[in-house]
């Protein structure tokens, strides 16, 4: 299919490239699967180090590409196309945790965490989310409590990616009162005390594990805080603008995806007598679909560079995912309706596109949440 040229530059046509080459050859056959049996294939994430993905923000330094949010965004996109199970994963992974650590961590945690992270030995994750703290994080109840050299915390986190089989998590927890009372912690899956709870069964992204933790007196030694105690909620609250722009390269991929499946299916499918592609009601769908796809990657890849150039606002970084994620949900169910009763079978991947897309209405801050967070920053204090 031929698209916009958006002008992104060569060095990021190549990341493209080589991401779609890869996910192509080793993703894309295998996310039927990894859907059905809500499996994630661990094996992916060494090769995906090999091709640098891991660390595409981070400075060469620290063994990563340096390459910034735009190519994050565009690697994201071409991975999700091919499975957005593996996508939302990968974001987890290499925003939520790596770009964080990047962000905020000392030397002394860079040179521990990083280099296994951005290889793929080890898979990240971060917990902010819990049973009752979703939208309103800053209500966290996870405790940790300062003794001696090291903090002991107790309490649970839910619905965290990559939960199952991560190697470091960047947690947040409660070390005060209020929004000045929440520090950042390095945690190692082997640290006493901690442990995985229940394991959730989603509709979509199935193959992205989300699962709860459990910490009981869970020892962690201080010098594993991030940042500086108390900091906590201004290191989560940067690190959602940069979020929300790299998570909506995952919708952008599935408005891809349904494009890949649709586009052939419309040209070979026949009803009285021709293609259905010649309906100028099935081309005005499409039409609909091409439209939405690209308008939601004029605004992320805006956003992506207003990223890379230190001038992003929260409010664009929040309208980008949602224009984004809800442009993903509409663009699915007209691939469902394109493909008529096939696609509402599991012979034909667009179900699957539909479940997946319905989650980033929710994740990284749903959108109610998100046209908030718009509406007061363009209004301004009153009163």
């Amino acid at each position: 299919m031929t698209t916009l040229d958006f002008a992104l530059g060569e060095t990021i046509d190549m990341i493209r490239e080589s991401t779609a080459r890869f996910a192509a050859d080793r993703i894309a056959p295998l996310a039927a699967e990894i859907d059905a049996k809500d499996w994630f294939p661990r094996d992916l994430w060494p090769a995906m180090g090999e091709l640098g993905l891991h660390g595409i923000t981070v400075e060469e330094e620290w063994g990563g590409l340096g390459m910034g949010y735009l190519a994050h965004v565009v690697a994201q996109e071409e991975v999700a196309r091919a499975s957005a199970s593996i996508g939302l994963s990968y974001g987890a992974h290499s925003n939520l945790c790596v770009n964080q650590i990047r962000r905020w961590g000392n030397a002394e945690q860079k040179a521990r965490y990083l280099p296994k992270l951005i290889s793929g030995e080890h898979v990240g994750s971060l917990a902010m989310s819990e049973a009752g703290a979703g939208s309103d994080v800053v209500s966290m109840k996870l405790r940790a409590e300062k003794k001696s050299d090291r903090y002991v915390l107790n309490g649970t986190k839910f619905w965290i990616t990559n939960a199952t089989y991560a190697d470091v998590l960047v947690v947040y927890a409660r070390t005060g009162e209020g929004s000045r009372g929440i520090t950042t912690f390095l945690i190692e899956k082997d640290f006493p005390g901690f442990a995985i709870g229940q394991k959730i069964d989603k509709v979509g992204m199935r193959g992205s594990p989300t699962a709860e933790l459990v910490f009981t007196d869970c020892e962690v030694p201080a010098e594993n805080v991030m940042g500086e105690p108390g900091q906590g909620v201004a290191i989560l609250m940067s690190g959602l603008d940069y979020e929300r722009a790299v998570l909506a390269g995952i919708q952008i991929g599935i408005m891809q995806a349904c494009l890949d499946v649709v586009l052939p299916y419309v040209r070979e499918r026949r009803q009285f007598g021709q293609p259905i592609g010649a309906f100028q009601l099935m081309q005005a769908k499409i039409a609909d679909m091409y439209v939405a796809l690209n308008s939601s990657r004029a605004y992320v890849y805006a956003v992506a560079r207003a990223c890379d150039a230190g001038q992003t606002t929260r409010f664009d970084a929040a309208g980008a995912i949602l224009l984004a994620s809800e442009n993903a949900v509409k663009v699915a169910l007209e691939a469902v309706q394109a493909l008529g009763g096939a696609g509402y079978t599991r012979d034909w991947p667009v179900e699957r596109f539909m479940r997946d897309a319905k989650l980033l209405d929710i994740g990284a801050g749903t959108n109610e949440i998100r046209r908030m967070l718009i509406g007061r920053e363009l209004v301004g204090p009153l009163g």
